[in-house]
């Protein structure tokens, strides 16, 4: 006998009973149930069990069809295969049965033998089926854990060369934790307020943490300039605008060992994030929609924060005033949709940016 495994028969007719648990009784355990009522509460007590269903459709108290109008319905029945033995055969009848995900259809009279062996294919079938579900589910478990570990492992080294860059640039070593905050801040409040840049969480994670690539390019720039006090020259300035073709290169020559979707954002982000919308950033002079919006996002965030930080060049700024810089133009134009959003959580980032602030004095030259 099969361990643990039981059939249930479902027939009003003890005779129609009477055979099939004949045909089956040497291998498995014999539910019986002489109508769909009844079908259905051993069912709820044994669906664990039960390796398939035999069922009659014409019955008093709840035909066959119910039945199954029932069983589809319940998700944890989905892997019970149901064989409907039957003396009514019209078309009408196998459309629908077969709409409902029965496994099979078979007539009465029925020659015993044949039935046999057809249920039991079906049986290994659906065990077969279950065995590779269990088994995809096992590798699908698999493959998303080392996706998890590749992006720890991923994270890790991003934040290793972004700590770098903040350490070289006397930075206090948060502006990356909260240029990836702001950033996860502006892209859930657009995504709910404009629905083409409604990114799933994942995509809002893998951007967030790409923007801390944005100034990595710094590495490549003197001491000298990059913690210069006072204003640059125009000749500094113009090597302290490379940071963000000079990033990419390095990013470039780390694509190996970078994930894919990491490396395409990074890049991005690296390379746009002084756009500005009217053309008038760098390197590219990139102008309205041609800047990728995360780029778009990350700038934004990058600008609030060098506002509000205390930097060797500038005071910190209040978070009004930051805002009111960035709404007013003077850190250059940016998208009008992206300054309604800023808007929309400058209560959100005021709270999150704790300490006093000083007033802006004095024209600001952002790096």
């Amino acid at each position: 006998m099969e361990q643990d495994k039981k059939i249930l028969i479902v027939d009003d007719s003890k005779m129609s009973r009477v055979i099939l648990k004949k045909l089956f009784e040497e291998e498995y355990e014999i539910l019986e149930a002489e109508d769909g009522r009844v079908a259905l509460d051993i069912l709820e007590e044994e669906y664990h069990s039960i390796a398939v269903v035999l069922l009659d459709n014409i019955m008093p108290e709840m035909n066959g069809i119910d039945v199954l109008r029932k069983i589809a319905g319940k998700y944890k029945y989905h892997n019970i295969p149901v064989v409907m033995i039957t003396a009514e055969t019209s078309e009408r009848l196998g459309i629908e049965v077969y709409r409902l995900g029965i496994a099979d259809l078979i007539s009465k009279p029925f020659n015993q033998e044949l039935v046999k062996r057809r249920v039991q294919n079906i049986i290994e079938l659906y065990d077969y089926r279950c065995e590779l579900e269990w088994t995809i589910a096992e590798q699908i478990n698999e493959i998303e854990e080392q996706s998890r570990k590749l992006r720890r492992s991923n994270q890790f080294f991003i934040d290793t060369l972004s700590t770098a860059v903040e350490f070289r640039s006397s930075e206090s070593g948060e502006h990356i934790s909260r240029i990836r905050n702001v950033t996860q801040l502006l892209l859930e409040a657009l995504g709910q307020q404009e629905a083409q840049y409604r990114f799933n969480s994942d995509m809002i994670e893998i951007i967030s943490n790409a923007a801390a690539m944005h100034d990595i390019g710094k590495i490549a720039i003197p001491d000298a300039i990059l913690n210069k006090p006072g204003r640059l020259t125009p000749e500094e300035f113009e090597l302290m605008k490379s940071h963000t073709t000079r990033g990419c290169e390095i990013l470039e020559k780390l694509s190996s060992v970078q994930l894919e979707e990491y490396y395409r954002f990074s890049y991005d982000i690296c390379r746009y994030h002084h756009e500005r919308w009217d053309g008038n950033g760098y390197p590219d002079h990139l102008k309205g929609s041609d800047i990728p919006i995360w780029a778009q996002v990350v700038s934004v965030a990058d600008v609030y924060d060098a506002l509000v930080s205390k930097r060797v060049y500038k005071p910190a700024f209040s978070h009004q005033t930051a805002v009111d810089m960035i709404l007013n133009g003077e850190c250059g134009v940016f998208n009008p949709m992206l300054m309604n959003i800023l808007r929309l959580i400058a209560p959100q980032l005021e709270k999150f940016y704790a300490g006093n602030a000083l007033p802006a004095d004095e024209p600001f030259e952002f790096r």
